[in-house]
């Protein structure tokens, strides 16, 4: 990884369970204070779309993974697992810059993303926006 930051075995634990467990609806991943490790911040089941985006911090950058569900037509309920990568402008530059060379890093290790959704402002992530972006994804 070119960012030196590595990922810890917590990360891939929790998105498994929130891909094979079901035991999440989402689980949000930050640098830790040190700058050496991504780690879970925050695993959360039973919580609807707005309970997750109020999750992430105003001025401060972090990824995420949700279990994205909707209604597709007759198709009936679907599921989706997002990964998002989020960047307010209002990040330090530092920050902004250690998250976006440590991301592939996480990305590579989260096997079975099916949307990827980057988000600098809270309109960017907001539920009509993903659905949109999660409904296009679908074959």
């Amino acid at each position: 990884m070119s960012s030196g930051v590595t990922v810890s075995d917590a990360c891939l634990e929790a998105f498994q369970q929130l891909k094979l467990g079901k035991k999440y609806q989402y689980v949000i991943f930050k640098i830790s204070d040190d700058m050496k490790e991504i780690v879970v911040e925050k695993a959360e089941s039973g919580q609807d779309y707005d309970a997750f985006i109020a999750a992430l911090p105003a001025d401060e950058p972090r990824y995420a993974v949700y279990d994205f569900q909707y209604e597709k037509g007759d198709e009936g309920i679907r599921n989706k697992i997002t990964f998002y990568t989020w960047t307010p402008d209002t990040a330090k530059i530092r920050q902004k810059m250690v998250y976006a060379s440590s991301k592939e890093g996480l990305r590579r290790k989260l096997v079975g993303i099916a949307v990827e959704v980057q988000g600098t402002d809270f309109s960017e992530v907001d539920y009509q926006t993903v659905l949109e972006k999660v409904s296009r994804s679908s074959a």
